[in-house]
């Protein structure tokens, strides 16, 4: 009879996670901009919450401050990344209500935008 061994390796698993700034992406400053409503948790673990200015993205870590700017009003909110989102092509982040408000996004549903990274 042989004896054999088997190590399972495991390794910790961030999808979509990057520590490299938006910058680093020409395409990642400028797109579209959705708003969600609803959603049980988001993927940094918070419970989610409609009336925070907070956003998702797919590659920023999670707490940093990005301000959202509306192309086509001018209109701007600088929002805290704590989920993972949009997996639409050509969108760029997903905020919350209370942010779409504030942009001007509400009856549209999605505006041309830029993103600033502020911290």
């Amino acid at each position: 009879m042989t004896n054999k061994r088997t190590q399972v390796v495991t390794k910790r698993h961030a999808p979509f996670a990057t520590n490299k700034p938006a910058a680093g992406s020409p395409h990642a400053l400028h797109g579209l901009a959705s708003f969600y409503e609803e959603g049980p948790q988001t993927a940094s673990g918070e419970k989610f919450d409609g009336h925070k200015l907070t956003a998702a993205h797919r590659t920023l870590p999670f707490g940093t401050r990005v301000r959202v700017t509306n192309l086509t009003n001018g209109r701007s909110v600088t929002v805290r990344i704590n989920d993972r989102g949009p997996f639409v092509p050509g969108r760029v982040v997903d905020v919350s209500y209370v942010a779409a408000e504030t942009l001007g996004i509400i009856d549209k549903g999605i505006a041309k935008v830029k993103l600033d990274v502020v911290h």
